[in-house]
């Protein structure tokens, strides 16, 4: 097993695979405008190898991009299949060589998202996860019915709710999430209660609810990727976000692996993208903050130190109330002064807080 990174990797990885291809090849397709991946797809079947397109029969605002492809590919003989009508939309994107190797890719035949976007793919030659592929890539060009056979290949909407959703649940310690929009309820709900449990939750992309979930944008390069880490030990990486459509009403596939070496390349990088991810929405966050002139803030300062004072008397009185109750001994614990600190903070950030939303309503 082989990990693809993008943009890092680019396309040398597919058109190196495309070459070698002997016997035959076979591609899901949703979006595409690279040339290169064009013609090697049409250098492989003039040199004989049977080249089989299965093609989307929609996707927003391209289906003439998608109807041309598909001309230039017969004018080639390149076989070519459209996928149904049934589903919303097919994601998928995948590519099967000599019925021996697999591609399960996050990112689409694009400049876009090759050069431009953070994507992974997986290269496997396991002969029961390529026998899934096949038999699902058959099953959508004849648009016959497909049964899952394997738990660990993902497909919506077969499978993928079930799949994905008793994959969060199941994390002990960490979840690291790749995700350009997380809004499917049940999903929100499992990691809040993962959080709960004690359970690491960072996401890098956006979540519909944010309640107890750490989640930053990817800002240095476009977020593509559907990649779920789970503690420190199992990887997702497919076209499923985790939002409704997506797993109960589009074709999309995933992969979930152990492989320790893919794992930790991923951790490493999500794990730099966080970084940079983070410092921007701290920058970001400081950016919108008014910058008040200095005079103001130590106009200001004086006026809360001076209102504040007569705060002293109260907590002195409260000390000696306390001492004639408890014994002076009392003051030297920790817990005691730790209390009183406490107290006297939560009162400020209330009355500010109480202010500030009074200067707003008027």
């Amino acid at each position: 097993m082989k990990l693809i990174l993008q943009p890092h990797d680019g396309a040398t990885p597919l058109l190196a695979a495309f070459k070698k291809a002997k016997k035959s090849i076979d591609i899901a397709i949703f979006r595409f405008d690279r040339t290169d991946i064009e013609a090697e797809l049409k250098a492989a079947a003039a040199r004989g190898v049977k080249v089989t397109a299965l093609i989307a029969y929609l996707n927003r605002g391209g289906e003439k991009h998608l109807r041309a492809l598909e001309m230039r590919f017969l004018e080639a003989g390149i076989t070519v299949a459209r996928t149904a009508n049934d589903l919303i939309r097919y994601h998928d994107k995948f590519i099967i060589f000599d019925r021996k190797t697999l591609f399960m890719l996050s990112f689409n035949f694009t400049h876009l998202d090759i050069d431009h976007s953070r994507g992974f793919g997986i290269i496997t030659s396991n002969t029961r996860i390529v026998q899934e592929a096949i038999k699902l890539f058959e099953a959508d060009c004849t648009r016959t019915s497909y049964s899952a056979g394997l738990e660990t290949f993902v497909v919506s909407p077969v499978n993928s709710r079930k799949v994905l959703t008793t994959f969060l649940k199941r994390a002990n310690k960490q979840l690291l999430i790749y995700d350009p929009e997380i809004s499917d309820p049940e999903v929100v709900r499992i990691l809040q209660e993962r959080v709960k449990s004690g359970v690491e939750v960072r996401i890098i992309g956006k979540a519909s609810q944010r309640a107890g979930l750490k989640v930053a944008k990817l800002t240095k390069i476009r977020l593509h990727t559907r990649t779920i880490l789970k503690d420190a030990s199992q990887a997702f990486i497919g076209s499923q976000s985790l939002r409704e459509a997506e797993l109960d009403s589009r074709r999309e596939v995933g992969l979930i692996f152990r492989e320790s070496k893919i794992v930790k390349q991923l951790i490493e990088c999500f794990e730099s993208d966080w970084i940079s991810a983070d410092a921007a929405t701290d920058s970001a966050m400081k950016q919108d903050e008014p910058e008040i002139p200095k005079k103001h803030v130590v106009r200001a300062t004086k006026v809360l130190a001076k209102e504040l004072h007569p705060l002293e008397v109260t907590v002195k009185k409260a000390v000696k109330k306390v001492v004639a109750e408890a014994g002076e001994d009392i003051l030297g614990d920790k817990r005691v002064k730790t209390t009183v600190k406490k107290m006297v903070k939560r009162a400020i950030k209330q009355a500010v807080k109480e202010v500030a939303n009074g200067t707003k309503d008027t």
